[in-house]
């Protein structure tokens, strides 16, 4: 590698369009620059474009151990790659794409890791994770009980009490509930009327459901989580848990000192996709694709999701393009500043095509041109979605929400033989001239060839399943639109699983799930929120309105004569935008919901302001009190002597389980209503007791810090951003 020069082929194989030299080849070269970039961010590599300063920057890194090993074995996994491909091209013409190339080199890598991590814990008894300092197998072992969702660890302890209560009956799966507040204890288990059913007879060892609750709570294995002493039964047979106030302050503790992501729950799946999003080419994004976007962001917290922006085409293919070709016959010359507005663009083309019959019979045929590979026709809509593209940019930029590219017309080249593997099982027939495919339980037919032979959108979101989960390799596959869809999806979905390609059960991999939504509503009269021209309102409008606001209401506080011009504006940004999407995600998501400004930029109450002011108010203490936090968590033991303080901690172990329900349940207003929950407690502490200068202040300071760190957790990106981060810590934004 060292030696390598350049080669009799002047052109790169990668590209075919430059010269080959070493810095091209490894680093600048689009292709390699897009699977080195991929790899690097998850490496925490900085992104170099030239061989020297690569290898300088691996020769000088200075991060913890277990950081640069990851960075030499993405260097060189990412490089070794690289030239195989190019041989591979070379020698046998056979190439692979970026995603397949990016796909093989993670699983490389994860499996190298967990290679070192095996060695390294028969060689050293120590245990190698990325961004968790490295601790001995003892430790580990004895931390374990103490991270992670309470309510599936209390499930083991009664799935063992159980089995001993009845050894002679089926297994019964244990069911564990948070208690009600006029319970005595933090969790339930409401097994005993159920099992009691199940056992009742003259040979039956227990009286009644009370009886049984009694034998489970015997037969608790000895767990130090548990307060067996507190623990008790009620009514007919609940057993309610008390946890150990001594483990609850240990594992919070342990949290601080291994990181928050210690208490994640298990991914469902190695490989899940959100379709989200999804704006039509030549339309400007509107407050309906908030939603959708807002939504499918927070669900990528699901798992190690691939983020998907779906462009919906189909209906729009060959209005646009027949215009185009109309307004400018040389379409190589058009620019985004030639066309100008979009949307005007988009209307102008709308109107020909409803006002004259033989633009629209173009139009049509065009779309057939199009789909069946007309190289002069997806050249003219490449260039349409490029301009559309550098426009939705700006939005997912302002909102920062980062995803993936696949518009409709990527699935093209697929639909003809996807549509052939249906035909081949015998599930499309002919039906008014159209091919179909009948579902039982709908009384009209799934689409999926038009009479003129195009094609629409089931075929192309067929066409899109089937990739994904045969190229993709998805194991579960989540699509987010308003529920005025829900039929077309229900549809599509039940064909799927008629060709065999998704399992009858809801809940077996690979499995899609339909994330539907409600509208965004107008206060006065519950319709669909508009502009008073009844436009629909545009989304850079709304964010731009957001963010006025916010600075008018920083300027009111006179942050414009403490802050930069600079300053101002970013956080004005943050907070406006934060409070926008919050306003969203808190909100029921399968109704609609009102759009109200004031209400959203509140600093009262269950919004993003109200959020901000509380974790300000955490860092404020933390800061005041002058003390290392970091040299606190290794020397000072926390401890929940108080109510308040333990009721705080409690709220802070239960955000595992919190997550896992937001995944299950694809609802983003879970997590909301546990962040709002959590600044209230917080807020109950902290009126009742002293922090700084009280004999608890090193242990109260540890909660403060466990409460901001999971709080910080829970923020959407935007409140993450730099700047706001630095002046809710120095300046008390929002307190003053």
């Amino acid at each position: 590698m060292i030696s390598w020069g350049f080669q009799t082929d002047p052109t790169c194989v990668l590209c075919n369009s430059v010269p080959e030299s070493r810095d091209h080849l490894f680093f600048d070269c689009n292709y390699s620059y897009s699977v080195w970039n991929t790899l690097a961010r998850k490496a925490r590599t900085p992104a170099i474009r030239q061989w020297s300063l690569s290898i300088t920057c691996m020769q000088g890194l200075s991060t913890p151990k277990h950081h640069r090993l990851l960075s030499l074995l993405t260097w060189q996994a990412v490089i070794y790659a690289l030239w195989l491909e190019r041989n591979s091209r070379i020698h046998r013409k056979e190439y692979r794409s970026q995603d397949s190339l990016i796909s093989s080199l993670n699983a490389q890598i994860k499996n190298r890791i967990s290679s070192i991590h095996r060695c390294i814990e028969r060689a050293t008894s120590r245990r190698f994770a990325f961004g968790i300092e490295s601790k001995s197998a003892a430790t580990m072992a004895a931390n374990q009980e103490c991270s992670g969702n309470l309510k599936r660890q209390l499930e083991k302890l009664f799935d063992a009490s159980l089995r001993s209560t009845v050894p002679d009956k089926p297994r019964v799966k244990p069911v564990v509930t948070t208690s009600p507040l006029d319970r005595s204890g933090d969790y339930q288990c409401n097994n005993a009327m159920g099992l009691w059913s199940m056992i009742k007879g003259k040979d039956s060892q227990f009286n009644g459901p009370p009886a049984v609750g009694e034998a489970l709570l015997n037969n608790l294995p000895t767990s130090e989580m548990v307060d067996s002493i507190s623990c008790s039964v009620t009514g007919p047979g609940f057993v309610n848990v008390v946890l150990s106030t001594k483990w609850m302050a240990k594992s919070i503790a342990n949290m601080l000192i291994d990181g928050i992501d210690t208490w994640a729950p298990a991914p469902p799946v190695k490989r899940a996709l959100v379709d989200f999003s999804s704006p039509n080419i030549a339309k400007e994004m509107h407050v309906g694709h908030l939603r959708s976007t807002v939504i499918g962001a927070r669900s990528l917290a699901c798992s190690s999701s691939q983020r998907l922006k779906f462009f919906a085409e189909t209906m729009l293919f060959g209005m646009l393009i027949e215009y185009l070709f109309e307004k400018f016959p040389d379409t190589d010359s058009v620019t985004e500043t030639a066309i100008g507005d979009l949307q005007s663009f988009y209307k102008e083309s709308k109107k020909i095509f409803d006002d004259d019959p033989d633009f629209k019979e173009k139009a049509q045929k065009a779309v057939v041109r199009l789909q069946g590979g007309d190289p002069i026709y997806r050249k003219a809509w490449a260039k349409i979605c490029e301009i559309s593209r550098n426009e939705f940019s700006k939005v997912y930029q302002r909102l920062q929400v980062e995803l993936e590219e696949k518009g409709e017309s990527f699935y093209n080249p697929y639909i003809a033989n996807v549509i052939g593997k249906l035909d081949s099982k015998g599930l499309i027939e002919e039906s008014e001239g159209a091919r179909v495919i009948f579902l039982q339980g709908f009384k009209i037919p799934l689409i999926v060839v038009k009479s003129d032979g195009g094609f629409n959108y089931a075929s192309t979101d067929l066409t899109a399943l089937w990739y994904r989960l045969n190229e993709e390799k998805a194991e579960w596959i989540i699509y987010v639109t308003d529920f005025s869809q829900k039929q077309h999806f229900d549809m599509f979905f039940k064909a799927a699983r008629k060709a065999g390609w998704l399992p009858d059960s809801d809940n077996t991999h690979p499995r899609v799930d339909h994330v539907d939504f409600g509208l965004v509503v107008n206060g006065e009269d519950r319709k669909r929120f508009r502009t008073r021209a009844s436009d629909v309102v545009r989304l850079v409008d709304l964010l731009d309105e957001a963010k006025t606001r916010s600075k008018t209401a920083l300027i009111e506080r006179g942050k414009d004569k403490e802050w930069t011009p600079e300053e101002l504006d970013q956080t004005a940004e943050a907070v406006g935008y934060g409070a926008v999407k919050y306003a969203d995600l808190k909100s029921n998501r399968t109704t609609g919901y009102t759009f109200d400004f004031d209400a959203m930029l509140s600093d009262k109450g269950n919004t993003a302001v109200y959020l901000l002011y509380a974790h300000a108010r955490i860092c404020s203490i933390i800061r005041k009190s002058g003390k290392d936090i970091d040299e606190l968590k290794k020397t000072v033991e926390l401890v929940l002597d108080h109510p308040e303080e333990r009721a705080l901690g409690l709220h802070l172990l239960r955000f595992a389980e919190t997550v896992e329900e937001a995944c299950t349940t694809l609802f983003p207003k879970v997590l909301c209503l546990y962040l709002y929950s959590l600044s209230e407690r917080f807020t109950s502490f902290y009126s009742i007791h002293q922090v700084i200068g009280s004999p608890e202040e090193a242990s109260r300071l540890l909660l403060c810090e466990a409460t901001a760190i999971v709080m910080r957790k829970c923020f959407p990106p935007s409140w993450n951003h730099p700047c706001l981060q630095d002046l809710i810590r120095h300046c008390n934004i929002l307190m003053t």
